[in-house]
């Protein structure tokens, strides 16, 4: 009774300027099936640096994001299937970097689907491709060139998952935000079927809702489409989508910096997705910043972990508005009808029934998110206006006889010294005659559900941020075969580990030959591989790296670099000194840009590089810069239009085979002793000033 009493009081204390009560009765019937929340890990290797966090951390993080009834719950993970190609932060591995070959071990999304499935054995799972290897494309940019070839490449995605994985997955999209051929679609699904997955659903087209008028002209693809998924579609849907008989999603949103202003962007839309919408499941872009501050889209996620090094994580507000909705409903159960438990609220905002199946359980979804608190990246928000108000809730139908509800809290507060508070148990609340009344301040939302397995999850502060520790070194050998190192960033390329035997062992190796079938249309302008590491801000450090291209199907050149001041889909434009070899020529160039137009240096050096393995160093120190190969300078020159702050990297000039091992970085000013740090799995060393 005490809670009740509190809230009663609250409402005295509060200058009402709006009241409403509202019904929540399932005697109308039911709405649409609630089809979950869920957060995407790629379009962009957005999820990159987990998997190399120490266990400790990661396992917290993991269970933040998954563990249900303790954080974000999330109910279906998304994930990229690996085209060798950007997507807006890096590259993601495909698993057939060419057409005769298969591997399924590659990246890090198998590892990621595995540890949301043992954290919550029902969620569900969805692949999609943003890009893929430049074999489908027979040199064109079109992956449709061969529908039979293109739904084999994908049959094999979801077959590897199961083989290799024991993943079984649920869902397969077309090609992320790129057009969509409906004959694809049909050979697609016709594939699945004669190979035993006839039970995986297909969402169209991962765009707009422009495949609806498609739909509507042709009967075999309205039988093969189970959902119509559109991207940041603003809450609204048009009205033909509606009425064609197909469950609509917002397969994917938010895509907003992760502090207060887009929690309130998250749960606006998780509700009013629904309400004015009718779309029955939102997934977020991204699921966790899990790469590089000072690549693109920095924090535009549900929560941040990038310090690998330092296990230093945040759980941001997204995961406490997520939480709103996923630990108080299940996939499967059903929305009340609007006017009946769904609709807008009389003072702004907008409330959601769910009800389980067998209509014995049920959650009300409140939220008072004001116009410029919970404004999302895109689409343009129309103004509206939100204020203080008392709501009543009269419950009827089988929900008549509901004598108490378990409220859950979270207020966001953007004034100096305020802080929020996130889903925060106000304990359970009596309902008198059927009815129940709440105050409701601006930028609010509530759970009112008749569960009590919800939870505010809490592991503590995780340890503190740290910069990325100087000196580093990593020789590839604690990696098994075909992985993905965990620190580089590719932006261009795909890197994967091989054993080459003799002294080196395992090395990373480039492995794209061909220009893959693009998602940035801009990277066409640059056909080289490039894989980033450190910190954008890093200003006087120095790359030795051993390199070499291959002998069949290599590269013509490869390089080191450092101050590199751009990735993702600008990654053709990068700036910074890029030190280059030819083997075959004997000859090097050093230049300002990626792309070569800039030339600061160059010559020929017959004695010092080999067709083989080179050792290659690079200096900055201000202008001054100096590399050598096999210990004998090349160059020392200065460099007035060097970006004065960047991160380091290697690559290629053109795609082809090419080899990287002992990278060693370090500061301009310190030298290193080796030392493997037993508390973390990746190599860092102890730094001693010289």
């Amino acid at each position: 009774m005490r809670h009740y009493e509190t809230l009663s009081i609250a409402s005295y204390l509060f200058c009402i300027v709006s009241s409403g009560s509202y019904f929540v009765d399932d005697t109308f019937g039911l709405g649409r099936t609630y089809d979950g929340i869920g957060g995407l890990s790629g379009g962009s290797a957005t999820s990159k640096l987990l998997i190399g966090y120490p266990q400790k951390q990661r396992d917290e993080v993991l269970d933040y994001l998954f563990k249900p009834h303790f954080a974000a719950s999330l109910q279906i993970l998304k994930v990229e299937i690996g085209g060798d190609a950007q997507a807006s932060d890096a590259t993601e591995a495909s698993h057939m970097h060419v057409e005769w070959e298969e591997n399924y071990e590659r990246g890090y999304e198998w590892w990621l689907m595995k540890e949301a499935k043992l954290r919550n054995p029902d969620i569900k799972l969805y692949g999609l491709p943003w890009a893929f290897p430049g074999w489908l494309g027979n040199g064109t940019q079109n992956p449709y060139r061969n529908n039979e070839k293109l739904a084999d490449y994908i049959f094999k995605w979801i077959h590897g998952a199961q083989v290799y994985h024991n993943l079984k997955i649920d869902l397969i999209g077309i090609w992320n935000e790129r057009w969509c051929d409906t004959e694809y679609v049909k050979v697609l699904r016709k594939k699945l079927d004669d190979n035993g997955y006839s039970d995986i659903r297909i969402v169209a087209s991962d765009l707009d809702f422009g495949i609806v008028d498609f739909i509507k002209a042709d009967s075999e693809l309205a039988s093969v489409v189970d959902y119509i998924g559109a991207h940041y579609p603003g809450v609204v849907s048009p009205e033909d989508a509606k009425e064609i008989g197909i469950p609509l999603w917002s397969s994917e949103d938010f895509s907003t910096y992760n502090d207060e202003v887009g929690g309130g962007c998250w749960a606006r839309i998780l509700n009013q997705n629904y309400v004015q919408g009718l779309m029955t499941s939102t997934i977020a872009w991204n699921l966790i910043d899990s790469f590089f501050q000072g690549l693109p889209w920095d924090r535009t996620s549900l929560m941040t972990a990038r310090e690998p090094w330092s296990g230093n994580y945040a759980v941001e507000s997204p995961i406490w508005m997520s939480a709103h909705t996923t630990q108080v409903t299940e996939i499967g159960w059903h929305y009340l009808p609007h006017g009946h438990g769904v609709g807008m609220l009389d003072g702004g905002g907008s409330y959601v029934s769910l009800v389980s199946p067998d209509l014995t359980e049920l959650t009300i979804v409140v939220e008072t998110m004001s116009h410029d608190h919970s404004v999302c990246i895109r689409p343009d928000l129309p103004p509206y206006t939100v204020q203080e108000q008392k709501v009543t809730f009269i419950l009827g139908g089988n929900f008549a006889k509901i004598t108490s509800l378990n409220v859950w809290q979270s207020k966001l507060k953007f004034n100096p010294g305020e802080s929020s508070t996130y889903f925060q148990s106000l304990g359970p609340v009596p309902v008198i005659n059927g009815k129940l009344s709440l105050t409701l301040g601006v930028d609010e939302i509530y759970s009112l559900t008749t569960l009590k397995t919800a939870m505010h999850g809490e592991y503590g502060l995780p340890p503190n941020s740290a910069p990325f520790p100087l000196p580093f070194v990593e020789n590839f050998e604690e990696y098994p075969v075909s992985a993905e190192p965990y620190i580089l960033a590719p932006q261009q390329g795909s890197f994967d580990v091989v054993d080459v035997g003799g002294d080196h062992k395992k090395v990373m190796r480039q492995m794209v030959l061909q220009p893959p079938i693009v998602w940035c249309q801009e990277t066409l302008r640059y056909n080289g591989s490039l894989n980033l590491l450190g910190r954008f801000n890093w200003t006087d450090v120095d790359i030795d790296v051993d390199v070499q291209v291959g002998q069949i199907n290599g590269s013509d050149g490869v390089f080191i670099g450092a101050r590199i001041d751009n990735g993702g889909c600008g990654t053709y434009a990068a700036k910074g000194v890029f030190f280059f070899i030819f083997p075959k020529e004997k000859t090097f160039r050093v230049t300002n840009d990626i792309i070569g137009n800039t030339i600061i240096a160059e010559g020929k050096q017959e004695s010092a590089i080999v067709y083989g393995w080179n050792r290659l160093s690079l200096s900055i120190k201000n202008q001054t810069v100096t590399g050598f190969c096999n210990d004998i300078q090349m160059f020392s020159v200065t460099a007035p239009n060097v970006p004065a702050n960047g991160f380091v990297g290697v690559g290629t000039d053109i795609y082809g085979y090419a080899d990287f091992d002992n990278i060693y970085l370090h500061s301009s000013t310190t030298w290193a002793q080796p030392q493997k740090l037993p508390s973390n799995p990746l190599y860092f060393v102890k730094e001693k000033t010289a």
